[in-house]
């Protein structure tokens, strides 16, 4: 892809020069939905898929833009004395946000770029391509710019800073630090509040991870996820009146049920909890997956969905076919929503004799059901954000 991706830029900006291409993953989220801005942990994975850039550093301050996945918008310019945010920029906000954020932090960008990106996740399939393009471009301006002291937790802070300031989404930290600190055939326990994280082998000799793009996207995602955001806060505020916490994820389930009459709003109450039972989920799902124990895990996915539709509303029908159709299947150990919800993907933990008929037997039940055809990714566990050439 690289290669292609080379000769688009050599076509459109020349081939003289120090140019260099990078990649930055996408990620999935194996367990823990919904828990990254509240305190507690999730277990997600960089994917083999992700974006690519081929860059080179200017002598001026203007910025060139080329996405291959929205070419007929051409090159898009602009100039690093205009990183605001604008509607009509599209795609281009994401980069121009990062460098905005650069900036507010101190890393002064003295020139302007050239680049080209191609990204192999499908867009709005909840893989986080939009994570996976701000962290590229932290990795681009890190080498390019020779900010050495930058750590990949930073630049995964940074992106998360940009998409909630710059973009206007009030993210958590979850998919920009799987992609910049993704590992090879390991997902990231990552413990939200603390950034303390630790990488847990995925081994799955009999089983693979297939993801299922539902191909529909409801346009309520991210004011849908500002409300949630916003009603976990008010119950974090209404229990901290009778426990001495921060985050809703510092509480067991226990200690929830014996506090949860302090939330004065029953939808409130239905979203906290989902919070705190789907952190500790998450804290057993891990313990399971150390333990070799992956049916353990498969039941604790399932779970995972069943509270993500009935507590925190997040699913949608086509999402519910998709699921309720891998239940039945022998062979798959879970299968559950995955992203911010509303459409996007669902992932499965399938046994490697049950992948084909999985697909087969979800595609057929899918498209009769919904009309839409679904599209499906057996999915490998990848490295972070990396330099190629």
């Amino acid at each position: 892809m690289t290669e292609k991706l080379t000769n688009t830029f050599h076509e459109l900006f020349g081939a003289e020069g120090d140019i260099r291409t990078y990649f930055a993953p996408g990620r999935v989220n194996l367990i823990g939905e919904h828990t990254d801005y509240n305190g507690g942990h999730v277990f997600p994975c960089a994917l083999t898929l992700g974006t690519y850039a081929v860059a080179r550093k200017r002598e001026d301050r203007v910025l060139n833009f080329y996405s291959e996945n929205f070419s007929s918008l051409g090159v898009i310019k602009t100039s690093l004395d205009d990183l605001v945010p604008d509607k009509k920029a599209g795609w281009t906000n994401y980069p121009k946000g990062v460098m905005w954020a650069f900036e507010k932090r101190g890393y002064k960008l003295t020139h302007g770029l050239d680049i080209a990106i191609y990204g192999d996740i499908p867009n709005g399939s909840g893989l986080s391509s939009s994570a996976s393009l701000e962290v590229l471009t932290g990795i681009v301006l890190k080498d390019m710019f020779g900010f050495d002291s930058l750590s990949m937790a930073e630049i995964a802070q940074i992106g998360q800073y940009s998409e909630n300031n710059f973009n206007g989404c009030n993210c958590g930290i979850m998919d920009q630090f799987a992609s910049a600190m993704g590992k090879k055939d390991n997902a990231i326990f990552l413990d939200t509040n603390t950034l303390e994280f630790e990488y847990a082998p995925v081994a799955l000799p009999d089983a693979k991870i297939v993801i299922t793009n539902s191909k529909v996207k409801h346009s309520l995602v991210d004011s849908a996820y500002n409300d949630r955001r916003n009603e976990c806060e008010t119950a974090l505020e209404e229990l901290k009146a009778v426990l001495p916490i921060k985050t809703l994820g510092d509480l067991s389930e226990e200690e929830f049920e014996a506090h949860k009459n302090a939330i004065k709003d029953p939808v409130r109450t239905l979203r906290a909890k989902h919070a705190v039972y789907e952190n500790q989920r998450t804290i057993r799902a891990v313990e399971a997956l150390k333990a070799n124990n992956i049916e353990e895990f498969g039941k604790l996915m399932n779970a995972s969905h069943v509270s993500l539709k009935n507590d925190y509303e997040v699913s949608c029908e086509e999402i519910d076919v998709l699921v309720d159709l891998a239940w039945k299947i022998p062979g798959v150990i879970g299968s559950r929503i995955t992203g911010g919800g509303f459409g996007g993907c669902t992932v499965s933990i399938v046994k490697n004799d049950a992948v084909d008929t999985f697909i087969e037997t979800v595609g057929n039940g899918y498209k009769e059901q919904t009309g839409h055809t679904a599209e499906f990714y057996v999915v490998e566990v990848g490295d972070g954000a990396h330099r190629l050439s």
